[in-house]
């Protein structure tokens, strides 16, 4: 178990390293850390609306001293909107991306979409009930979203004073552009969503091998303290924990599809076992779908509404299998 307790705030995690975290790491709540030497700053991840990312700069200035006017430079780990939305309020840093989240955010990076969709729940059913519910709370309409001033493929190293932070592609994975930010001098790496620290992983993009060769990238990192994308801070038994899923899951739906089933049988059909009590187990979908895709070499477009309309059904399927089981 980690020495980190998981409570919402910024957590000191030695030497001018810090983690901000937002339980429970459910959709939307992601974690963003801060590293600083010297009069020199560097945030990773920015959060889902300006409001939380608005909250997260006051408690990193008071605490610190570097807030919204002082961070020099912001890391975009990967594209999603709930490590990128609050970008513009780092009004003096310069924001880097791998190249690859950053035509991500510049095909799918609108909030605007994501506040027209929201409402528009009522009359979407299901698959409505479940946009509410998951991102309800994140105002949307309230985000002027800003992308990436510089890119980089495979890796770059910066300084944050006479610190080296080193960061590190190893996307394709949750998605097309996955970066890892390590910081050898603190023993601290942050992953952003290459790590879901008790709840389930989505990948919207795979290959889930090369996700998992990503978890064997951060496990030969020489780090003691693993700051995940969403969840707990945890040390490399977390990430080996994840990996596992991973691997099981992608051995499951590989002999689903020998067997003839659809991803959306496969995903009804793979039990979770010891994993399902993760939050958010329903992104199983998604992740099958993936995989199916891989198997298929199918590079088609993807409807994303059905498939969070499969997650929506799977989530009603868990809660009403967990208050059976009670």
């Amino acid at each position: 178990m980690s020495k980190w307790q998981f409570t919402k705030g910024l957590h000191d995690l030695g030497r001018g390293a810090y983690a901000y975290l937002q339980p429970s790491g459910t959709w939307g709540y992601s974690n963003a850390g801060l590293v600083a030497d010297g009069d020199q700053s560097l945030l990773v991840d920015t959060l889902f609306d300006e409001r939380l990312t608005a909250e997260m700069l006051g408690v990193m200035q008071d605490a610190t001293g570097f807030g919204a006017d002082r961070i020099g430079v912001v890391v975009n780990t990967h594209s999603n909107g709930d490590h990128t939305f609050g970008n513009r309020l780092a009004k003096n840093a310069v924001i880097i991306a791998s190249e690859a989240a950053a035509q991500e955010m510049r095909e799918d990076g609108n909030p605007q979409l994501l506040a027209q969709l929201m409402k528009n729940t009522d009359a979407m059913g299901e698959v409505g009930s479940f946009f509410k519910k998951i991102f309800g709370a994140f105002d949307f309409a309230g985000v002027t979203f800003r992308l990436p001033d510089r890119t980089f493929t495979g890796e770059e190293t910066l300084k944050v004073g006479d610190k080296q932070v080193k960061l590190i592609q190893v996307g394709p994975a949750h998605t097309a552009g996955d970066v890892i930010a390590f910081v050898p001098a603190n023993r601290v790496v942050y992953t952003g969503d290459i790590l879901f620290i008790e709840g389930t992983p989505i990948a919207w993009a795979g290959p889930v091998s090369n996700w998992i060769k990503a978890c064997d990238r951060i496990l030969g990192l020489d780090v003691d303290v693993v700051v995940p994308g969403h969840g707990p801070i945890t040390d490399k038994a977390g990430v080996k924990r994840m990996q596992d899923y991973l691997v099981y899951v992608d051995e499951e739906a590989r002999k689903c599809h020998a067997a003839g089933m659809s991803s959306w049988e496969a995903a009804q059909n793979i039990a979770l076992g010891s994993f399902g009590g993760w939050e958010d187990p329903e992104r199983l979908a998604v992740t099958v779908d993936t995989i199916f895709r891989e198997i298929n070499d199918d590079h088609s477009s993807r409807n994303i509404l059905e498939l969070f309309g499969r997650m929506a059904q799977l989530h009603s399927h868990y809660a009403r299998t967990s208050e059976s089981a009670n």
